[in-house]
């Protein structure tokens, strides 16, 4: 237990290089973007300059066009659909050692989120992708609508190749709520997202266990065998 929270909070401690600038450059409809921890959501406008631990979310209709300009130089255009909740400090790549320890640091969280009357404490912010701190209280995290659009987010992160974030955050949503979690198809991303940020064994588990949901239809196991056979070769 005491291995476990040292390790938590030395997580917190890693810090990894984001992007160098992000700029709005287009917008429809209702989107606006909240700053760090607080709760306060404000409209912005093209042009708009935000920074990594922003988070930016999208209404009914609403859109945004990203770019994101890496340290290097080499710029990215991200678009955010309508429904999603994004935050930017996920818009990275991450080495494999980093993803190692975030995705142990998750199943930890996970698997004791849950937990009563213990001598292992967790904060109640969760510590997840570097400085970006969010709390799993209060009343927003309790409005499913809230974990549907972050779970869109995710979908957001692997289209434009952030894989290695797009399986911890979607574990993180899966954590706060388990009923997403149970879900063919959002399960299905987190496999397919392991898989491509090249953790072969880890892929294999989550495939596994997809096996075990209840109310599989024989196409979906089928697919399942077959990304599993895929990553055996």
């Amino acid at each position: 237990m005491k291995t476990a929270f040292v390790l938590l909070c030395s997580v917190s401690l890693v810090t990894i290089s984001l992007a160098g600038e992000i700029v709005v450059q287009k917008i429809q409809g209702e989107v606006s973007v909240r700053q760090g921890v607080t709760e306060v959501w404000n409209r912005i406008a093209a042009g708009d300059v935000l920074r990594p631990d922003d988070t930016m979310k999208t209404g009914v209709k609403g859109s945004a066009v990203l770019l994101v300009r890496g340290e290097s130089g080499e710029a990215k255009r991200i678009t955010l659909p309508q429904e999603v909740i994004v935050d930017l400090s996920d818009i990275r790549d991450l080495t494999q050692e980093e993803l190692m320890l975030k995705l142990t640091m998750e199943k930890v969280r996970s698997s004791s989120y849950q937990w009563k009357n213990n001598e292992l404490q967790i904060p109640r912010a969760a510590v997840v992708h570097g400085g970006n701190v969010t709390s799993p209280e209060g009343p927003a995290q309790n409005d499913p609508a809230v974990g549907v659009f972050r779970l869109n987010g995710t979908r957001v992160l692997f289209e434009n190749g952030f894989y290695s974030t797009c399986a911890l955050k979607s574990m993180e949503v899966f954590r706060l709520y388990p009923a997403l979690g149970r879900k063919f198809e959002n399960r299905l991303l987190v496999a397919e997202a392991l898989g491509k940020a090249r953790l072969r064994g880890e892929a294999l588990n989550e495939y596994g266990s997809l096996l075990t949901l209840d109310g599989l239809s024989p196409d979906q196991q089928d697919l399942v065998k077959a990304r599993m056979a895929e990553l055996k070769r």
